[in-house]
C-alpha cells in the first residue's frame, strides 16, 4: 500500500491547524476551478498532514459557494488517502448538547444545486455510498477522542442542508420526526466526491447548537454559535494532534472499500468516454485509468 497522508479540513471556526513541522503553503492548480485557500502542507510526529480550510481563511466562501470537487481534487493531486472533516453542526436530541464531538456515520443529502459528482456525460460512474464513512478511520477518531479525555459519541445520522439560512421551526421538527441526529451545510457533496476519489472519509460533527427545535433554547444564535465554535475549536486540534501522532505509516484498506471505490464502477465503455472530461479525472480516477 501507499505512504498514509492524513488531510484535514476545517469547517467553521478552524482556520489553522498550529503544530506542524516542516511546514509549507502550496497553491495547487485543479481543473475542477479554485479550491478554498492554499493547502497546508507539514508533519505531526512522522505523519503527514495537508490542511484546508473550507470556508477559507476568514470565512469568506458560503456553504452553496465552496468548490467541493476542487478542494477533494486538490486533496488527491498531494496523496491525502485519509481525509477528516471538521464540521459544526445543529442537533435534534437533548442528549447531544453544544460543545460534544459525534462521529456519524450515516448522511442525508437535502442540497440542491451542488456539482455532487466528477462524473458525467462521457463518462459515468456509480460509486457505493451504503457506508459513506470508513469504519477504521472513525475508530481511530474515537481511540483520539478517548486518549485524549473528548466528549463523543459513536454514530449519528446528519442532515445536509443548503443554507446558508439557518433551519425554519417546521423543517427543524420535519428532520427530528425523521430521526435523523444532526444538521449541517457541508458534508454534502464533499463525502460523495471523496469516495469517487477513493479517499477515506470520516465527519467529526462539533454540536453548536439545537437548531431550533429546543423549546428551552430557542432560534439558532450566531453569537452563541461563534462562542462554542472557539471552545470546539481548541479540542479539535488536540484531537487531530492525538490522531496524528498515532496514524499507521502505510494506508490501511478501508473495510467500506473507499480505496478502491471505482473497481467496476465506470460503466461507459473506454471507446465512448470524452477525452476532455477523462483529462480532468486523471488525479481523481487515475489508478483505474491508468489500468485501462
Amino acid at each position: 500500500m501507499s505512504e498514509a497522508v492524513l488531510g484535514i479540513i476545517g469547517g467553521s471556526g478552524i482556520y489553522d491547524l498550529p503544530g506542524l513541522t516542516d511546514l509549507r503553503e502550496e497553491r495547487i492548480e485543479s481543473p475542477w476551478g479554485e479550491p478554498s485557500d492554499v493547502l497546508r502542507i507539514g508533519r505531526i510526529g512522522t505523519t503527514k498532514i495537508v490542511f484546508l480550510p473550507r470556508h477559507g481563511r476568514g470565512h469568506a466562501i458560503p456553504p452553496s459557494e465552496i468548490n467541493y470537487r476542487a478542494n477533494i481534487d486538490v486533496m488527491k493531486r498531494v496523496g491525502v488517502t485519509d481525509l477528516v472533516s471538521l464540521s459544526a453542526c445543529g442537533s435534534y436530541k437533548a442528549e447531544l448538547y453544544p460543545g460534544l464531538f459525534v462521529l456519524v456515520d450515516q448522511f442525508v443529502d437535502r442540497t440542491s444545486g451542488r456539482p455532487s459528482s466528477f462524473f458525467g456525460k462521457g463518462c459515468v460512474a456509480h460509486v457505493s455510498l451504503a457506508q459513506p464513512v470508513g469504519p477504521a478511520l472513525r475508530a481511530r477518531i474515537a481511540d483520539a477522542a478517548t486518549a485524549e479525555g473528548l466528549a463523543f459519541v459513536q454514530g449519528g445520522t446528519l442532515v445536509t442542508m443548503e443554507g446558508p439560512q439557518f433551519s425554519t421551526y417546521a423543517e427543524s421538527m420535519t428532520y427530528k420526526g425523521l430521526g435523523y441526529d444532526l444538521i449541517g451545510m457541508t458534508a454534502m457533496p464533499e463525502a460523495k466526491l471523496a469516495r469517487e476519489a477513493e479517499i477515506t472519509y470520516a465527519t467529526v460533527a462539533m454540536v453548536t447548537d439545537f437548531d431550533c427545535w429546543h423549546e428551552e433554547h430557542g432560534p439558532v444564535d450566531v453569537a452563541a454559535v461563534v462562542k462554542v465554535l472557539h471552545e470546539n475549536a481548541d479540542k479539535a486540534k488536540r484531537l487531530v494532534a492525538r490522531l496524528a501522532a498515532d496514524f499507521p505509516a502505510e494506508r490501511v484498506p478501508c473495510p467500506a472499500g473507499s480505496h478502491n471505490a471505482l473497481d467496476n464502477a465506470m460503466i461507459t465503455a473506454p471507446d465512448f468516454r470524452d477525452p476532455t472530461l477523462l483529462a480532468k479525472l486523471d488525479a481523481v480516477a487515475g489508478r483505474i485509468l491508468k489500468a485501462a
